[in-house]
């Protein structure tokens, strides 16, 4: 048994303690500044636009960072039946729908054959898909209405069911190659003597590794094939059986220079909602994507 009496703690020696970091430096507090004014540029349109759907339009006008809600509800029903928004809805969730799986049925075995091949032929590919993002999408506005017309499939839904998944091809293809080059070769090896072929190897290996950077262009694909309003009212056109949410959205515009900016933003309102509502579900895969894309690189 230990009988001697605990020796007393030695006090610290005055002048010696070591200073923490300084958390509040001015670079950080100009930095926290920075942020928060680029965070106000991004809350604040969303905030107008959220109370301004449920003003009048006179509220809207005078008083437009005063959350009033003076009409409630009212703007949203008027503007769904004005422009009878449930058909353009359908319209648009038909196409971008039908277009995401179109792009993903397309890009996900061509980014396969990519990050599996070798050689100059692979490469050339590759760098072929990459001259995708040289072409303004403007550009091929006319010789894409023109192939529309020889195809004789102007003013229709399906046209543009066929043109967004090409449009998306580079972006795509290029991201899926890189996610794929990832996966460790072993276990496609292992796989492959285990009796498994090319389209077991790609299920059950590939896809499931790649999920995130699938996610990722999902949703970077909906937003645009969502958004897109030049090539659907060239080729679509303005027909309320068959135009899109953005299509029908300008149609508000005063033929006098008198806009109901309310109606406006309450349609607007309507249109982004599917959007946040996608991109709540996929988020968090996108989010892991890009923090392992920049851990790997």
């Amino acid at each position: 048994m230990d009988n001697r009496a605990p020796r007393p703690a030695v006090p610290a020696p005055r002048g010696r303690r070591r200073k923490g970091p300084n958390r509040f430096t001015p670079g950080l507090l100009g930095s926290y500044a920075l942020v928060l004014v680029y965070a106000l540029t991004l809350v604040l349109p969303l905030y107008w636009l959220f109370i301004s759907a449920f003003k009048s339009q006179l509220d809207a006008v005078d008083a437009p960072f005063a959350p009033t809600f003076s009409s409630g509800f009212d703007n949203l029903t008027r503007v769904w039946d004005l422009l009878n928004l449930g058909d353009a809805m359908v319209n648009s969730l038909y196409i971008t729908a039908a277009s995401l799986v179109v792009t993903l049925v397309i890009a996900i075995p061509a980014a396969y054959a990519l990050a599996r091949s070798q050689g100059r032929i692979a490469t050339l590919f590759e760098r072929i898909y990459a001259m995708g993002f040289l072409i303004p999408g403007f550009a091929a506005l006319v010789p894409t209405l023109l192939l529309a017309i020889q195809l004789g499939m102007f003013h229709t839904r399906e046209f543009m069911i066929l043109y967004l998944p090409a449009s998306a091809q580079p972006l795509a293809v290029i991201l899926l190659t890189q996610f794929m080059r990832t996966v460790p070769q072993e276990l496609e090896e292992s796989a492959t003597i285990d009796g498994a072929g090319r389209f077991r190897v790609l299920r059950s290996i590939y896809l499931p590794l790649t999920m995130p950077g699938i996610a990722t262009i999902s949703i970077l694909n909906f937003i645009s094939f969502w958004n897109d309003y030049l090539y659907t009212l060239v080729i679509v056109g303005p027909n309320a059986k068959v135009r899109t949410l953005q299509v029908a959205l300008p149609t508000l515009q005063g033929n006098q220079g008198i806009t109901d900016y309310a109606l406006v933003c309450a349609g607007t309102l309507i249109s982004v909602l599917p959007v946040f509502l996608v991109y709540a579900v996929l988020n968090r895969r996108m989010e892991n994507a890009l923090v392992q894309g920049a851990l790997k690189g």
